[in-house]
């Protein structure tokens, strides 16, 4: 059996390839082995495994030989088609399902603390009054210290209805400890991470996180109160988007588009593997200006949607080249739980464009020159030119080229560590009652709160407490973001996390020069005559 340490790497690059996937096909299994070549393959395999078995130096465990044989075959392949182990399969498949079972917290280990970030709303934690930076001591009376984080999960999570009992610590409170029993209870995913309407009373704002299986209901749900409070112009965030389904990607396209419009398209090599998919008018919303944003980590079904309102001239789309990954995958179930998520076609936005990147050069430079500026894959395609609804020119070559292309907010190696080591969170959770003053008052909070030389001191003090060296260079290269992350931390155990990202969002470079930029989405949103709905 794989050990923890590699089951954990493994879930971390199956959490972090798998993408928008458009249901599991039914496979006669009696076809699978109809070719007398592949039956020759494998008898030829079957005899190494047996010569294994039989001669190798050490016994061997045959699961991880298996294991091993089969993702071999797939690495032959394409990036995107994996084999999921019988273990990580529930884990895997809740990212995009939309909802587990639990206690409903957001957390992380802090120096072998149990800290809670935040509860999730609507939750059963929320309901009993866990607030971020609590510290959960006890579970069931015996101690959580030096807890892991498999180990949490094992702990708390369980069947809706179940009880667990916790013992909380409150530092913000001079360490009171109080013991709370919490009902599980089925848990959401949210896919809309943040949605509010920005200070000039015009521009709502929704950053989408992921595509699951209730993204569309959130989204239209967010469309639908930023409209009530005057929404007349939209930013949808998909920076750091990584995907998900298929159907989520079409149903989120249509809100923005009059019906009759190709969404996407696919094609494979088997017939029933290419599917069109159109836009409707049920549920569309008028059509005003709008700014799509997309980064290097926007892939998958976020590159289904900027493609979409890229070539039918709906919207302004800008950002960083996205990643480029247009495989469509299905997920098999396998007898023994495990699962093979095998792809069986390839993406093509409205105009042609296949969204997929090349992987000639192995999986290894796929991912890293995806997110490095330097490469090629970042840079426009001039040889591969298309035309969009109206005319205009947008560029293949794999993912989608942004009409305005801005420079991504970069921090140093200092503050991205500071960062990881949840640094800034645990300055919030430290200090943030001090403030709770301003509790009444987030307009003030967000227009006036200034960060201080000595709330700076005692960031460098936590700092410090982690055996970081501090580099006062990079300190102050990085000062203005430093102090937006104490800021917005403080923000989120004062409030809550939707907070944190409004005072994120207030400075966030991109998001402010994306702004500048609405007078072309609305320009572009009128090339097709769609503006009687304004």
């Amino acid at each position: 059996m794989m050990n923890s340490k590699k089951f954990k790497r493994t879930l971390w690059i199956l959490v972090a390839i798998i993408a928008a996937g458009i249901g599991v096909s039914k496979f006669n299994q009696t076809q699978l082995y109809s070719s007398d070549s592949i039956r020759d393959q494998l008898v030829r395999f079957n005899e190494v495994f047996a010569y294994i078995n039989q001669y190798y130096v050490e016994k061997p465990d045959n699961e991880e030989l298996i294991t091993g044989a089969i993702e071999g075959m797939l690495g032959g392949l394409d990036p995107h088609s994996v084999y999921i182990p019988k273990k990580a399969v529930e884990q895997v498949n809740e990212q995009f399902e939309g909802s587990f079972e639990g206690i409903g917290i957001e957390f992380v280990v802090l120096e072998k603390i149990l800290t809670v970030v935040a509860p999730i709303v609507g939750g059963p934690s929320e309901a009993v009054g866990i607030l971020p930076g609590d510290q959960i001591i006890k579970i069931e009376g015996k101690s959580a210290y030096g807890i892991t984080e498999d180990e949490v999960q094992k702990k708390l999570r369980g069947p809706k209805g179940s009880k667990v009992q916790v013992t909380i610590r409150r530092p913000e409170q001079d360490n009171a400890e109080f013991e709370v029993t919490i009902v599980r209870d089925e848990i959401p995913i949210y896919s809309v991470t943040a949605s509010f309407m920005m200070d000039d009373g015009e521009t709502g704002y929704i950053y989408l996180g992921r595509f699951a299986k209730k993204t569309s209901e959130e989204l239209e749900q967010a469309m639908v109160d930023l409209e009530k409070q005057g929404m007349k112009r939209m930013i949808l965030d998909l920076r750091g988007n990584s995907g998900g389904y298929l159907d989520q990607a079409v149903e989120v396209s249509d809100k923005f588009l009059p019906g009759g419009q190709k969404i996407v398209y696919t094609r494979g090599r088997v017939s029933n593997s290419g599917s069109d998919f159109y836009s409707t008018d049920k549920g569309t919303h008028p059509i005003y200006p709008l700014i799509v944003m997309i980064d290097h980590g926007s892939a998958s079904a976020s590159e289904i949607v900027a493609g979409a309102i890229q070539d039918l001239d709906r919207g302004l789309v800008v950002g960083q080249t996205s990643f480029g990954k247009g495989l469509v995958q299905n997920q098999i179930p396998l007898r023994d739980g495990s699962a093979l998520r095998l792809t069986i076609a390839r993406y093509y936005t409205p105009s042609g464009r296949l969204i997929q990147r090349p992987y000639d050069d192995g999986i290894i430079d796929y991912y890293t020159e995806a997110y490095d500026d330097s490469s090629i894959t970042s840079k426009v395609d001039s040889s591969k030119q298309y035309n969009t609804l109206s005319g205009r020119v947008v560029y293949g070559g794999g993912g989608i080229t942004p009409d305005i292309t801005l420079e991504a907010e970069k921090i140093t190696r200092f503050t991205y560590q500071l960062r990881t080591k949840r640094v800034f969170f645990e300055y919030g959770s430290k200090y943030a009652n001090t403030y709770k003053k301003w509790k009444k008052d987030f307009q003030g909070y967000k227009n006036n709160f200034e960060i201080t030389q000595p709330m700076l001191n005692d960031l460098k003090e936590i700092i410090q407490k982690h055996d970081v060296k501090i580099n006062q260079e990079a300190f102050n290269k990085d000062l203005d973001y430093i102090k937006l992350s104490m800021k917005s931390e403080m923000a989120r155990h004062i409030w809550d996390s939707e907070h944190y990202y409004m005072i994120r969002i207030m400075a966030d470079s991109e998001v402010i020069k994306a702004c500048e930029h609405f007078p072309k989405a609305k320009e572009i949103a009128m090339l097709n005559k769609w503006e009687t709905r304004l």
